[in-house]
């Protein structure tokens, strides 16, 4: 028999009261990208968020109706200013201002015209109503998506993801010098032959530029054709505009992308796999490079800096853990 008594049959578990719904903080946050590593991510709102799409989406409508213009008989008059200025509505978007395309898309159940009818809206703050109806003209809902999806990744990439795996190749680098120290390698876990820890973190920085140079390789590419990618409508409206030749020129030269030339409503994703791709053996190269550094620590090579305040353990107050490097491994992992 158990030593410790039964318990009373009655006695049930008892349960916390629903607290409703909270308004979205750090804290509320469902997942742990916008909640408890907010500090660390916060940086790729801009790009990632739904704000930043909608933006992005924007931007695409406007520089669209801008080249549109520079090919039709209807822009011929256009005010000299309206660049920049459509441009300055692109540039401030607010919060406020995406909460409002949110709240016509809840009327419209769709998310591109809600973002069309605030630009149309803006055109007539603008005294360009006479010009709005060419706003999205031809365009199916892809032909935003599918240009501004790879627009923010890109720039997310170029912008945040590259010069931060740079960096931290760089601080790499630096400490050569400072690790230019022999140990003992091991190889299945045994004791082996010398190495030397410079040369050890060599390994990753050749492994991450190798990468690097692959993923800046691939293109970033777009769809932009209309409703079934053959630009049907642009060609009856206007047939004498060389409309393969406008787009192509379009995505280059206005977005910075490399337009598919023979598609369907939708993208290829190829490109966007290939980039994703790439950017998953970057992580597994630095996931091995976190393991062999918590295996240094595990074999005492690496000794781990005492910070004041900081508590190693609820219940072994000496130990000093590697949890940045644990953290590190599970999030390159997810």
């Amino acid at each position: 028999m158990s030593g410790y008594p039964a318990s009373p049959s009655s006695t049930t578990a008892r349960e916390l009261p629903s607290l409703g719904e909270f308004d979205l903080a750090e804290l509320t946050a469902v997942s742990p990208i916008d909640g408890r590593y907010r500090r660390n991510t916060k940086g790729l709102a801009q790009y990632f968020s739904e704000f930043g799409l909608i933006r992005y989406r924007v931007h695409v409508e406007v520089e669209y109706f801008l080249a549109l213009m520079k090919q039709i008989p209807q822009g011929k008059d256009l005010p000299s200013d309206t660049a920049s200025k459509l441009r300055q509505v692109v540039d401030g978007l607010t919060l406020e201002q995406a909460a409002q395309i949110k709240a016509t898309e809840k009327i419209t159940n769709h998310d591109i015209k809600a973002v069309e009818y605030f630009i149309k809206e803006q055109f007539d703050a603008l005294n360009l109503e006479k010009y709005k109806e060419w706003v999205h003209f031809a365009l199916t809902s892809q032909d935003i998506n599918n240009t501004a999806i790879p627009l923010l990744l890109k720039d997310a990439l170029q912008q945040a993801y590259l010069p931060s795996v740079r960096a931290l190749v760089a601080q790499l680098r630096e400490r050569l010098p400072e690790w230019d120290v022999s140990m003992l390698a091991k190889t299945h876990g045994q004791p082996a032959s010398p190495t030397n820890l410079a040369k050890e973190f060599k390994v990753f920085i050749e492994r991450i530029e190798a990468q690097l140079q692959q993923l800046e390789a691939v293109p970033h590419s777009c769809k932009f054709g209309g409703a079934t990618g053959n630009m049907n409508a642009h060609v009856v409206t206007f047939p004498a505009v060389e409309w393969r030749a406008f787009a192509n020129d379009f995505c280059t030269h206005a977005l910075g992308l490399k337009r598919q030339q023979y598609t369907t409503q939708i993208e290829h994703y190829d490109n966007m796999g290939a980039i994703f791709d790439a950017i998953k053996r970057i992580n597994t190269i630095l996931l091995d490079m976190c393991r062999d550094v918590w295996m240094y620590v595990s074999m005492e090579y690496f000794k781990q800096k005492i910070v004041a305040g900081e508590v190693g353990s609820s219940a072994m107050p000496h130990k000093v853990n590697p949890i940045d490097f644990e953290n590190a491994e599970g999030n390159l992992g997810m």
